[in-house]
């Protein structure tokens, strides 16, 4: 599959779009679960509460922020995918990680959500034909099509990885 034009996806979409320089999105998409289990898989729960300054998120937060990201980017590809012409809500990150209680979760458990809200998010993707990949929709008061939302999902996965990388265990 071919990389999203920059009309398939809002501006504020680009930094996550870049992070995927690759075509084979799925492949990209298909190996990050790994890449997130050998990197926080052997950390403490202790460690799992470390945020790297105050007023920012916690590790464990980050992951849930992930899940939570996932699991919205999903679902939109999901209903663009299958032709629903209802424009999607946006959603605000910090009040999903205010109320979404990950400091009182194992890290193990927070992986273990990721991997099944990405599976789950493969198990669509995996299936579309090439009309569904390029169906376009809206959300968060832009258009997007399903093709730029695979690359958005790689991209945030990519971007915060570099920031468990390089805040919170370096």
């Amino acid at each position: 599959m071919d990389r999203p034009e920059t009309s398939e996806y809002a501006s504020f979409y680009a930094g996550y779009v870049e992070q995927v320089p690759e075509n084979d999105v799925l492949r990209v998409l298909n190996g990050q679960v790994a890449e997130l289990e050998k990197l926080v898989g052997s950390l403490s729960d202790e460690r799992g509460g470390y945020a790297y300054a105050e007023g920012k998120w916690t590790i464990k937060q980050l992951i849930a922020h992930m899940s939570d990201a996932e699991r919205v980017f999903g679902y939109r590809a999901f209903r663009i995918a299958h032709g629903d012409p209802t424009p999607l809500a946006s959603f605000d990150q910090d009040t999903f990680v205010a109320n979404g209680r990950a400091n009182e979760r194992t890290v193990t458990d927070l992986v273990a959500e990721f991997r099944a809200v990405r599976e789950s998010n493969m198990l669509v993707l995996d299936r579309l034909n090439d009309e569904e990949w390029m169906r376009i929709g809206r959300a968060s008061d832009a258009a997007v099509s399903v093709r730029a939302l695979a690359f958005v999902m790689a991209g945030h996965f990519r971007h915060h990885l570099a920031i468990l990388r390089e805040r919170y265990l370096a």
